[in-house]
């Protein structure tokens, strides 16, 4: 397993290419627009020979979803999304993409998931966690011993409640929930740094043992 992550410059938003080794499957995560970024990732992966497969959002906020119909018209991946989140893709004022430099951005995912839904990457197998709290339907994506966490956990802090479908005591409850698995899971969230479950547990002032 591999995972490659690119920076989308004007919000600072971490897209991730998860790729499988042996059968040179892959899946773009949360792939923002910007600084010919979506051309940067669409380039790794021809240059790696990878075969993309899916475009996964953890959530449906406009610099997450700026490049996907981009890269969907130019690969034909899969776009999955919790099936909360239906109504943010659906409209560009509620997913704030009106607003940015990505331009609205409206669609349908190509499979909706739910609660530990799986999903088999190659050899990899995912696993869907639903953590609603920043929207609706936020999720975070288990593979092995890494987790991608989204605007929902990131290292020091979490994703603001206050945008719409943001709620803070759902979010706790995503948290405590997340706390539940184990110290080494890595986590790569939507912003900043990578960090681990353990660490979090111990200083990010959002999450407790």
């Amino acid at each position: 397993m591999k995972i490659e992550k690119f920076v989308e410059p004007n919000f600072g938003e971490n897209i991730y290419v998860l790729s499988d080794d042996e059968s040179k499957k892959c899946a773009v995560i949360d792939p923002g627009l910007g600084a010919n970024i979506e051309s940067k990732v669409l380039s790794y992966i021809k240059n790696n020979d990878l075969i993309l497969e899916y475009i996964i959002l953890t959530h449906g906020h406009g610099d997450h979803i700026g490049a996907v119909e981009y890269i969907k018209e130019r690969t034909n991946a899969k776009v999955i999304a919790h099936h909360d989140e239906k109504e943010l893709l659906l409209d560009k004022k509620k997913n704030l993409s009106n607003m940015m430099h990505c331009g609205p951005q409206e669609f349908e995912a190509d499979i909706y998931v739910k609660d530990k839904d799986k999903l088999e990457l190659g050899n990899l197998k995912l696993t869907f966690l639903h953590t609603p709290g920043h929207t609706k339907g936020c999720m975070c994506i288990r593979v092995g011993n890494e987790m991608f966490t989204g605007d929902t956990l990131f290292a020091g802090s979490i994703g603001r409640t206050d945008l719409y479908g943001g709620d803070y005591k759902q979010i706790e409850k995503s948290l405590k929930k997340l706390s539940k698995y184990e110290d080494n899971v890595v986590i790569y969230p939507g912003h900043g740094p990578h960090s681990t479950l353990g660490v979090e547990k111990m200083t990010n002032p959002y999450m407790s043992r």
